[in-house]
């Protein structure tokens, strides 16, 4: 049987985690800091799971940079929930707004109410004329996203941006010029997902198009960083909302991250009352997915895996030791592994197509098909992943809907773990056809 330290997992996620973190979180889960009690058994409303999580929130936004005109959240759902989340959250912040515009527009006098059946009937032709979600389709995860959006509030309300299948022959694998996109006046948010592990595609930066240039009219941009966090620097300002999974590069299943502008929450913004929303025929999202409701009870307004939050923040602090630059040190390792997997590829064309567009590789999931034997496709991954296995390389199996290979390239791969690959990756292209 190998040991931990013989085999390096390229795994999609759960992800690998670093050993020092596991032996760790180990000794924690048993006794913690001596109390006689495993962390899994504290209660999360106990001054020692508060101050887990308020220590890894301080962690994440020092690593991060992130402003403090954001909020932390630690939530449960993982990313597919929170495809849900900023749905019910983001089209309530859309409706309030709209509703005191109204009231201005009106010109009601201080003191003297709308009826409610005026309000009402305002309301309703804006959410059924106005009403928009946008999304960036770049590959199978934020075509989920815009799927979800439509089965809550309807396909009317949903404007796909770009799709880009429309610009590759109708697969994943690029990403559509910023000219081609088609936004909505004011949406309730333009969604995409910034690196999208089954396709093997990355946005290398904040697109153009979404920069905010500081006035009313800036779009409230969302992103999914679940597979890319942590491994590049961000301009955090510049969103409204992020969220991700814990388990590519931040810790293991079982919370979710959303870092979100104070400026969506109360008291900045009013939320609507269900019975409004109600009338309104749009979606009440579980009381558990508000923002608000999480916001305002430190993320334990439900029972919070306080021992998931200790590995996220274990996780945190061995990064800030590693990177006295923090997250640009991270990055450069990041964009090292990446070139080194890539040049090999690129070396043998006719052994390894590599799937995605050079212009939107991903540096954490490098996806590519094998192409060496004479006799298929099919035969030539088997090959290669058995090959791969027998050296200690594991976890390289494509997603199930794609097929082909995948190596994710998160934080915890070292680099002698990336030149191994790359190495191996050689070797085989050299061998027998």
């Amino acid at each position: 049987m190998p040991t931990r330290e013989q085999i390096t997992y390229f795994g999609a996620g759960p992800a690998l985690l670093p050993s020092t973190v596991l032996e760790t979180a180990a000794e924690a889960l048993v006794n913690y800091n001596n109390t006689g009690l495993g962390l899994a058994e504290h209660s999360h409303r106990s001054e020692l799971a508060t101050n887990i999580l308020n220590e890894t929130k301080t962690d994440l936004a020092k690593y991060l940079d992130v402003p403090d005109d954001y909020e932390i959240l630690f939530m449960q759902g993982g990313g597919s929930g929170e495809f849900s989340a900023t749905v019910y959250n983001l089209v309530n912040v859309w409706v309030a707004r709209r509703k005191q515009k109204i009231l201005k527009e009106l010109n009601i006098p201080e003191g003297k109410e709308i009826p409610e059946d005026v309000l009402l009937k305002e309301l309703q032709k804006a959410v059924d004329e106005e009403l928009k979600v946008d999304y960036l389709v770049t590959g199978s995860w934020s075509l989920k996203a815009s799927q979800e959006a439509a089965r809550l509030i309807g396909p009317e309300h949903v404007n796909i941006v770009a799709d880009a299948r429309k610009v590759n022959d109708g697969k994943f694998g690029k990403i559509p010029e910023e000219s081609t996109w088609k936004l909505s006046k004011n949406p309730a948010m333009v969604y995409y997902c910034d690196n999208e592990t089954v396709d093997g595609v990355e946005i290398s930066g904040f697109p153009e198009v979404l920069k905010p240039t500081g006035g009313e009219d800036d779009p409230i941009v969302v992103a999914d960083m679940s597979s890319n966090i942590l491994s590049r620097r961000i301009p955090v300002k510049n969103f409204s909302l992020i969220f991700f999974g814990a388990q590519k590069n931040l810790g293991s299943t079982g919370i979710t991250v959303v870092i979100i502008k104070k400026s969506l929450l109360p008291p900045a913004v009013a939320t609507l009352a269900p019975t409004l929303l109600r009338k309104l025929g749009l979606p009440i999202g579980p009381i558990v997915f508000s923002y608000e409701t999480i916001a305002k009870n430190n993320s334990l307004y439900n029972t919070l895996s306080i021992f998931d939050v200790y590995i996220a923040g274990q996780v945190l602090k061995k990064l800030l030791q590693t990177f006295p630059d923090k997250v640009d040190g991270q990055q450069k390792l990041a964009d090292q592994k990446a070139k080194l997997i890539y040049a090999a590829l690129d070396k043998y064309p006719e052994s390894y197509k590599i799937v995605p567009d050079k212009n939107a590789r991903s540096r954490m999931n490098i996806c590519f098909r094998v192409t060496h034997l004479a006799s298929g496709i099919d035969e030539s991954e088997r090959t290669f992943l058995k090959g791969a296995t027998d050296q200690g390389l594991t976890g390289l199996k494509g997603h199930r809907s794609v097929g082909g290979i995948r190596a994710s390239n998160y934080n915890s791969i070292s680099l002698e773990g990336a030149e191994k690959l790359a190495k191996y990756i050689e070797e085989y292209a050299q061998g027998p056809k």
